[in-house]
This record gives structure tokens, C-alpha cells and sequence, in this order.
């Protein structure tokens, strides 16, 4: 069985994706929980369009080329395809349905 590949863009993005403890700590336990489930959905994922679960979408403007994944609150976990290179649309967009390795590179509310 194939599952997507996860790397972090940060060490202390690692951390909090990793240990639970750590997560609640800086995520708050809603959060904390959330994440983890969809770090799951993540990892048992053929590609990133298998995501349903906290309403994936394509983000835009300076954040182009980034999905957010909805955790509690406003709390959103951004993700971008980790290819080298990033597979793409004849439009240029992002090919999700080619994207099978991901880098989390954000974990908060970016509408602050």
C-alpha cells in the first residue's frame, strides 16, 4: 500500500506535530487532537486529493502553491507538495492529484 510521505519545514514544526504533549501545549487540546487526526488522514493518503476531512482547499495570493487543511477554530494546517519538481497543471496550478510527499509548513490562523 502506498501512503504520502510528511517532512517538516521547520524542527519546531516537528516537534508539535510529533509530540502530542508538545502540540496540546502550543495548539491548545482541541487543536492538538484535530492535528494529529489529520496528520493521520495525511500519512493513510495515496495523494492529496484522498483529503476530505477539515475541508482542504487550495490557498491563493502569497500563499499559492499551499493547502489548508482546517483543524479547531481558526486554526489551519498548511501543507505544500514536497516534488522537485512540483507537478503542474498545463494552467500552472498544482497538480494535487500528483502530489504524494508533503511539507507541513504552518500551523495557526493566517487570517490574523
Amino acid at each position: 500500500m502506498i501512503y504520502m510521505e510528511i517532512t517538516f519545514q521547520t524542527s519546531t514544526l516537528q516537534k508539535i506535530c510529533e509530540n502530542p504533549k508538545i502540540a496540546t501545549r502550543h495548539l491548545g487540546p482541541d487543536n492538538a487532537t484535530k492535528l494529529q487526526r489529520r496528520l493521520d488522514d495525511i500519512l493513510a493518503a495515496e495523494n492529496v486529493t484522498d483529503l476530505i476531512a477539515g475541508k482542504p482547499h487550495p490557498l491563493r495570493r502569497d500563499r499559492e502553491g499551499k493547502l489548508s487543511i482546517s483543524l479547531a477554530g481558526g486554526t489551519r494546517l498548511i501543507i505544500k507538495p514536497n516534488h522537485d519538481p512540483v507537478p503542474s497543471k498545463c494552467d500552472g496550478s498544482v497538480d494535487w492529484k500528483a502530489v504524494t510527499a508533503v511539507t507541513v509548513c504552518f500551523i495557526g490562523d493566517y487570517h490574523d
